[in-house]
């Protein structure tokens, strides 16, 4: 049957009418679902259920995800939802109201604690470790590295892995002549803040304390060594896809992708590996840095832990803290309180390969949270 013009016309204005109405509803739905969810605007739920919608810290996320698993089993009344986009777009979409809690690894600076004081609660809510992976091919025994040499390879000064001083500490292996083809964040991110501080910690002359932060430009991007990728889940898949290549991430990833991860030097001369026994000595040695409120400042905390006085302690260990306000509508301040609660209880007693619970200090420390969490 031959199809007249006019009926094609019809056919087409009808099917873009069908994508006009689609449009409009994906908006409507992104709407509902996170412009609803912060602070002010958070009616999604209904009288009988609350939505809690978090984003933030890549480095949390597995965990995360086992804890909404198990508290949304326990509570169908309750939907909470968690979007790994890193810890600074997460703490940036807290603060604008667009969500109801944050993940972050560094707590929140100092200014913006201050901007902020007697609105929010902070709290530590996990142990974790970034690692220093690598894809070499055929290596035939695990690796040792220094704060100094890592930052060196991330100046780009240090490029190939049979470098003399790579060799010099790890006399057993057998290195290969092949350029290093160092892998890091490309976005926002409490796993770069951790890293580059530890680099800045153990390696000052080399890796000067304006390569801190969340976002930074790297110098060996611009000796063409340099590879970013977004969010721990980039960083380990480029890991996997790019012989050579070394990265850093958070342990759990670096567990479930079998990938191989080197022993670093810590304070005190030792090459430690992330074992729960070297994650804990680095969070004892960072108990008096915290405040005695989750109302307090945490501003501190992340100083305190990396590169640990300890002399047992991974070097590059973490908290990893979530944030929340202290005013919620009624029915989502209940919520929000029975997931803290749940966090900080029966949550730690499931841990997932690759992180550490808190120190029971710790615990009654963030549930001090619940006297402080009103409804608006």
């Amino acid at each position: 049957m031959k199809r007249t013009r006019n009926g094609a016309t019809s056919t087409m204005a009808v099917v873009s009418i069908a994508i006009v109405i689609a449009i409009i509803a994906s908006f409507a739905l992104y709407y509902n679902t996170y412009k609803g969810a912060g602070a002010e605007a958070s009616t999604k739920s209904s009288s009988n259920s609350a939505f809690i919608i978090g984003s933030g810290s890549s480095f949390i996320a597995p965990q995360m995800q086992q804890w909404i698993t198990l508290f949304t089993d326990q509570n169908p009344n309750i939907h909470v939802e968690y979007d790994s986009v890193g810890s600074g777009a997460g703490v940036a979409q807290f603060l604008e109201g667009v969500t109801s809690f944050a993940g972050t690894d560094p707590p929140l600076p100092k200014d913006k604690w201050e901007a902020n004081q007697g609105k929010v609660v902070q709290m530590p809510v996990i142990l974790g470790a970034v690692v220093i992976s690598y894809n070499i091919p055929n290596l035939n025994k695990p690796l040792n590295l220094t704060g100094e040499i890592i930052a060196q390879i991330y100046k780009g000064e240090i490029t190939y892995w049979d470098d003399q001083k790579i060799a010099e500490i790890n006399p057993a292996v057998s290195l290969p002549h092949k350029p290093i083809i160092a892998i890091h964040r490309s976005d926002s991110s409490g796993t770069t803040n951790v890293f580059t501080l530890f680099l800045h910690k153990s390696a000052p002359t080399i890796w000067p304390v304006e390569l801190v932060g969340k976002t930074i430009e790297w110098p060996v991007d611009a000796k063409g060594n340099g590879v970013g990728g977004k969010g721990n889940e980039g960083v380990t898949s480029i890991l996997k896809s790019t012989p050579y290549s070394i990265g850093y991430i958070e342990l759990s990833y670096a567990l479930t992708q079998n990938l191989p991860y080197a022993k670093i030097q810590n304070k005190a001369g030792k090459f430690v590996s992330p074992t729960s026994e070297a994650i804990q000595a680095a969070a004892k040695g960072a108990l008096s840095a915290l405040p005695d409120s989750p109302a307090g400042d945490f501003s501190n905390a992340l100083n305190a832990i990396i590169y640990s006085d300890n002399p047992n302690a991974y070097p590059i260990t973490s908290f990893s803290f979530l944030v929340f306000w202290t005013k919620y509508p009624a029915s989502k301040a209940d919520a929000v309180e029975a997931f803290i609660k749940f966090i900080n209880t029966e949550g730690q007693q499931h841990i997932i390969k690759g992180y550490v619970r808190i120190p029971d200090e710790i615990v009654q420390l963030n549930l001090k949270a619940l006297d402080l969490i009103k409804s608006s």
